[in-house]
């Protein structure tokens, strides 16, 4: 008797992105992600990706989320953001303190994190803990989260911080303010916190998802910074969505060239530019991003040269793609932007993540160049010199 080997997050996540596909108008329309397939991105294994030792599983990379995500974002880039946000921010949950990451995972570790970690709140010291309130506005599945994880700024020895508290989703209140025109099925609303109390072993300091010389331990033990990790999860749905969007435009163009049997034609050579150079930068994309995966996934020490080039390369491609995808919108005539299409839902998401500030061209660059592009020491004068 043969057993079938157990599946990977790559194999479930092509049960993630046909339910997905299936489901995605309506989840457009309810502006949240629809509950069978929250359920199903759970029960895949994206929650649990980021998971530390012992509460996760071992042998996750980002390669392996990398072709996942994508997988969803080809049928519904909502879902994907909704996926991958689940592991960076079960991966933000690793830097609780031992009991605190017990109480997050104690049924398993399929609990759902959601997450602000800009620090919008003000949190208060109290006995045993914190008292935390504030407003955190566009929270990805902020509804069904099991618990969110919520930056606040605080006072602690008489100095000013910044702090991350880990709330269970019933302690606070979802006002539902998500209109983005675009990931509209995340579910993106504003969380509000009145007073909430938050135990001593609920929170960390911010400083750790900002740490890139002595970074805490990740899921898999190694001190890799966050920040060389956080813009790589932003980029994923928009490779998958572009990859889709690539797809449905050939759909879409084969009918239009049927009409145009000619060996050369101006409208073939148009789209025949179109396709190429469409195809070409989510290819290049999709190769850039594999670096930014085997820069972390390779074992070898992540310092702040490795965290300024991935955030580099995660801009530049989040500009590829992005430019890829509008080129083909462009192209697609009128029958592209029909809403009862998917082409024009999958251009709307591919801006949107896009937006995100942490794929910004200009941002990365300036710390790519700060890293690389050091001047010299200006040399010191002769003794006597003229000044």
């Amino acid at each position: 008797m043969t057993t079938s080997p157990p599946s990977t997050l790559v194999d479930r996540a092509r049960h993630v992105a046909a339910l997905a596909a299936e489901h995605a108008a309506r989840a457009e329309a309810a502006r949240a992600p629809h509950p069978e397939v929250l359920a199903a991105v759970t029960a895949a294994g994206f929650a649990s990706h980021g998971v530390p030792a012992p509460f996760g599983r071992p042998g996750r990379t980002l390669a392996e989320l990398k072709r996942a995500v994508a997988l969803v974002a080809a049928e519904c880039p909502a879902t994907a953001w909704c996926a991958v946000l689940a592991a960076l921010m079960s991966r933000t949950a690793g830097y609780l303190p031992p009991r605190g990451r017990e109480a997050l995972w104690a049924d398993g570790p399929e609990a759902l994190v959601a997450g602000a970690v800009t620090p919008r709140g003000s949190a208060a010291p109290v006995a045993g803990g914190w008292s935390l309130s504030g407003t955190w506005p566009s929270v990805t599945t902020a509804e069904d989260a099991d618990w969110l994880l919520l930056a606040a700024v605080v006072r602690e020895d008489g100095k000013e911080g910044a702090r991350v508290f880990a709330v269970e989703r019933a302690a606070v209140r979802v006002e539902r303010t998500w209109d983005d025109v675009g990931m509209r099925a995340t579910g993106s609303h504003t969380v509000v916190a009145d007073e909430v109390f938050v135990a001593a072993p609920m929170t960390f300091p911010f400083a750790c998802l900002t740490a890139v010389d002595d970074p805490p331990p990740g899921p898999d033990g190694r001190p890799v910074p966050l920040l060389a990790v956080n813009a790589f999860a932003f980029c994923l749905p928009m490779l998958g969505a572009a990859q889709g969007a690539l797809r449905r435009w050939r759909e879409l163009t084969d009918a239009k060239l049927r009409a145009h049997p000619a060996a050369y034609d101006p409208v073939v050579a148009h789209y025949a530019d179109v396709f190429a150079r469409s195809a070409s930068e989510i290819d290049a994309a999709d190769l850039v991003l594999d670096r930014v995966a085997r820069v972390v996934d390779s074992g070898a020490p992540v310092g702040r040269a490795e965290v300024a080039r991935n955030q580099r390369d995660c801009a530049f491609a989040a500009g590829l793609l992005v430019g890829a995808v509008d080129q083909l919108m462009r192209a697609s005539g009128t029958s592209g932007h029909s809403t009862s299409l998917g082409l024009q839902r999958l251009w709307r998401d591919v801006h949107t993540a896009g937006a995100h500030r942490a794929l910004q061209f200009g941002t990365a660059a300036a710390g790519y160049a700060r890293e690389f592009l050091r001047p010299a020491a200006p040399a010191e004068a002769p003794a006597g010199a003229a000044r």
